[in-house]
């Protein structure tokens, strides 16, 4: 009997060693994962077993799920820290933060405080959520639905995507969200949206996928176009992306960084902002896709920052205003402006008047598409292009190269152009010298983008206008614009030009 006794101990010590044995070797292979291979190993030996379903719909598998790692997230600002809007710390979701009203700086008396939420999305602590939840924050709290509450570590936040990984440190496994694929969402699916709104507890809302690839020119309006400097000498960089995933599940102040799921518990999107006039849901809010949120978290996890590829070209998204000035029959996709010398594109034959109408075979509608998709990606990764030349059809593989070899040659043009887009919320194209001749004009250049919140929106000048002077200062280029508003001492500015269907159009408005 004592020797069944002693056989049975030593075959439990046995077992207990290898199980012991494995989780130190799965735990040192899950650090080498990205948080897609991780979730695969979790969920392989942990299966949700989530059913959808049709008809009535029944959500309370799905909630059930995911609300345990959709976390409240609570920040701390120091009284010379910038907290938000004068007069409200912290704005979180609301549509006139990003354009309409500047985010001002304060000086309160006491740290003040704010919230949103995040996703976990890996057992071992670490949390996605929106850069606006945090940025200047100096303290980060996270609180889990079963009270816990950890001390949040700040990996890395980009302003571009508006997102930021935070890591947490438990003595235990933590719950995690299913990390889905937002390439497969559809339009009129069911979606949940999980989060923290107003100062409540967990709260889940449902509602469909309104819309996808939605670019609303809502993040970095301090940053975009503005670009970013690894050093003062460096060319500037648009790397600003947005294409949302559009819902009209209930969405308010406190959801930012919180889960857009589908009806299987699968994170597909992490809610960023509503379309709003009164700062409450109004109908309309917008989630950043997945598949994006991974490409930056795991850049953030394995090199402390965003790699970004670019294809070194800039361009104007086509609408039938723009195509008509630019003298061209196609209403959509990208128009060439320029290519970077020794650039990805250059390299593969992209050539300045292409036309660029798909990314990896699917249509771009917008220039959100090309965006999103390359945003996902990272120097020496390979993209196919799709364009047209001569009216003619080409493909060719693009090498996405980094910013160092993807920025225009000209520091002086580029600073330029940024500089006008900030000064009037406006980007110019070139006209062709025959659609000149064609509208009877000797000089012109096209406004090929408006920025919602800034100088020709306010006073109505319309994307696709011809503008062929400037304060009496024929203009065909960049340099010639910046020039015309140079010489003069007036506080107004005089625009000449004509509309796309030949209309003479003069307009006069105050520079500020």
């Amino acid at each position: 009997m004592k020797k069944i006794g002693f056989t049975l101990l030593i075959a439990m010590l046995g077992g207990l060693l290898a199980i012991g044995g494995y989780k130190l070797f799965e735990n040192t292979q899950l650090n080498k994962m990205s948080f897609e291979e991780s979730q695969k190993v979790y969920f392989a030996n942990n299966p949700a077993n989530i059913s959808s379903s049709t008809g009535n719909p029944d959500f309370t598998q799905a909630s059930a799920a995911v609300a345990p790692a959709v976390v409240h997230i609570v920040t701390t600002y120091e009284p010379s820290s910038t907290t938000g809007r004068q007069g409200q710390p912290s704005p979180f979701d609301m549509f006139q933060e990003f354009f309409g009203t500047p985010r001002g700086r304060q000086q309160q008396a006491q740290p003040t405080r704010a919230s949103g939420s995040g996703v976990i999305i890996s057992t071992d602590g670490y949390i996605v959520t929106n850069n606006h939840v945090v940025e200047n924050a100096s303290k980060i709290e996270v609180k889990l639905t079963d009270k816990r509450v950890f001390e949040a570590k700040l990996i890395g936040r980009d302003p571009n995507t508006d997102l930021a990984l935070l890591k947490v440190s438990a003595s235990s496994p933590l719950p995690i969200v299913k990390l889905g694929d937002s390439d497969a969402v559809n339009i009129g699916e069911w979606v949940l949206a999980v989060g923290y709104p107003l100062g409540l507890e967990s709260t889940v809302t449902a509602g469909i996928v309104s819309a996808k690839g939605r670019a609303l020119n809502l993040l970095g309006q301090e940053e975009r176009q503005q670009q970013y400097y690894e050093n003062p000498d460096e060319v500037p960089v648009s790397a600003a992306i947005e294409s949302f995933i559009q819902t009209d599940a209930v969405i308010n102040r406190g959801n930012s960084g919180g889960a857009l799921v589908n009806s299987n518990g699968e994170l597909i999107g992490i809610n960023a902002a509503i379309a709003s006039q009164t700062g409450y849901y109004a109908g309309y809010g917008f989630a950043i896709p997945v598949n994006l949120v991974k490409k930056i978290a795991n850049d953030f996890k394995e090199f402390g920052k965003v790699k970004r590829g670019f294809v070194g070209i800039t361009f104007t998204e086509l609408d039938p205003d723009v195509a008509k000035s630019l003298d061209i029959s196609e209403y959509n996709g990208l128009y060439v402006q320029d290519v970077v010398v020794n650039g990805g594109a250059e390299k593969a034959g992209i050539k300045k008047g292409d036309i660029i109408t798909k990314i990896d075979g699917r249509v771009i509608t917008a220039s959100s598409v090309l965006q999103e998709r390359v945003g996902r990606m990272g120097p020496g990764d390979k993209v196919e292009l799709t364009y047209l030349r001569d009216g003619k059809e080409h493909k060719t593989t693009v090498t996405l190269q980094d910013a160092a070899t993807s920025m225009p040659t000209s520091t002086t043009a580029s600073k330029s152009s940024t500089q006008l887009y900030n000064d009037l919320g406006a980007g110019f194209s070139t006209i062709p010298a025959d659609r000149k001749k064609e509208l009877g004009i000797s000089s012109g250049v096209v406004v090929s983008d408006v920025r919602r919140d800034g100088l020709f929106s306010q006073y109505g000048v319309p994307r696709g206008l011809i503008i062929t002077s400037i304060n009496g200062v024929a203009v065909n280029n960049i340099e010639q614009i910046e020039n015309a508003l140079s010489k003069s001492n007036s506080s107004m500015i005089n625009i000449k030009g004509v509309s796309p269907d030949g209309g003479r159009v003069e307009m006069t408005f105050p520079t500020k």
